[in-house]
């Protein structure tokens, strides 16, 4: 068996069949962050963007991309979500760092495969649609710290960042 499992013994790129693995219940969470100027978070915070509700409608994009994620990612399959929540966290840099907006997204099935992609795709696309919103007051933005927080079921168990926090 290659190491990697999206590539057979020659090479290949392939997607994993599933048929033999038991459906569980799965769960990963994934946490990103957008860095941006003070008067940036103020007007997401305020609620005052032409655009609208700036984290309302990054929460709903978050919430889409997990659901169309094989769509976009080539070999991942498609997947039945039972639940996909996308929450956010304003956080003040001041001496500790830039002003940012961290995104947490939580995605879970009850199926043969993970939903790690998932979670990572809400977060990344959540966290694209606060550019998006916000970029003719800041292009400086930036987006970054994406990762894989947790991962519960499936046969290879549980993963737990060993930092919990995202810098």
């Amino acid at each position: 068996m290659s190491a990697l499992s999206h590539f057979d013994l020659q090479g290949q790129a392939h997607m994993v069949d599933v048929h033999d693995k038991k459906s569980t219940h799965r769960i990963a969470i994934a946490c990103g962050r957008i860095e941006m100027l003070p008067t940036t978070l103020a007007l997401i915070q305020q609620g005052t963007s032409k655009k609208g509700d700036v984290l309302g409608i990054a929460r709903i994009a978050g919430i889409m991309a997990a659901k169309r994620t094989s769509d976009l990612i080539p070999l991942c399959h498609p997947l039945a979500l039972t639940r996909v929540a996308v929450e956010f966290e304003s956080c003040p840099g001041g001496a500790t760092g830039p002003d940012c907006v961290r995104c947490t997204a939580t995605v879970e099935t009850v199926g043969p495969t993970g939903v790690e992609m998932e979670a990572l795709t809400a977060v990344q696309v959540a966290l694209l649609t606060i550019y998006d919103m916000c970029k003719a007051v800041d292009r400086g933005m930036a987006i970054g710290g994406v990762r894989l927080m947790e991962k519960h079921g499936g046969e290879s168990g549980s993963f737990v960042a060993v930092s919990a926090t995202i810098t």
